[in-house]
């Protein structure tokens, strides 16, 4: 069986063929889906622009269209609240071309069986070679086959943080003209 870092469990893939083409048609990328149930169900929704930089707005326009299929589709049986999100800054690597992608900064990786003795590891991302991912360990670089992966996510450092504002910046997301001047309120104490 193949792993699938997007959508873990039967229910999150079923989600997952109904909910990727509306994102797709919308210009976005499914990141991943989670069905999490507990006192209340959750529907845990990631997505992103291909590029990076997903908004607010993004994200609420991808809850409106994402209700309108599920409200046709119907698959959840009880209530349940839908909750879209950018992938964040330490986001889950769930895809090949992630690890592609942020090669170079850290990551922890867990794999679903024992590699070597051990399930996790951190390190440098040092990109993909074919179906495996390569990571920089203290013994060196190893390749792990995508397949092994059971949980991915980049490593909250300031080398990805500065990364981060520099893309949002490029984007135009973050727009630092309108932080120059400080506007106060004229005093009327000296006009007396």
């Amino acid at each position: 069986m193949t792993n699938d870092l997007i959508a873990k469990a039967a229910i999150d893939r079923r989600m997952a063929e109904i909910i990727t083409p509306v994102i797709e048609d919308m210009g976005f990328e499914l990141v991943r889906v989670r069905l999490m149930s507990g006192k209340s169900t959750t529907l845990q929704i990631m997505a992103d622009k291909p590029e990076g930089g997903i908004e607010v707005d993004d994200c609420a326009e991808i809850s409106q269209a994402v209700s309108a299929i599920l409200d046709v589709e119907d698959p959840i049986l009880d209530e349940y609240t839908l909750e879209v999100s950018s992938p964040g800054i330490d986001r889950p690597l769930t895809r090949l071309k992630d690890f592609e992608m942020f090669e170079g900064y850290e990551a922890k990786i867990e794999t679903g069986e024992m590699i070597d003795g051990r399930r996790r590891f951190k390190g440098e991302l040092a990109g993909i070679e074919d179906d495996e991912v390569l990571i920089n360990v203290a013994e060196g670089t190893i390749g792990l086959k995508f397949d092994w992966l059971s949980d991915a996510k980049l490593v909250l450092t300031d080398d990805l943080i500065k990364e981060m504002l520099r893309q949002r910046k490029a984007s135009g997301a973050i727009d630092e003209t309108k932080f120059d001047e400080i506007q106060t309120d004229q005093s009327a104490e000296g006009d007396l």
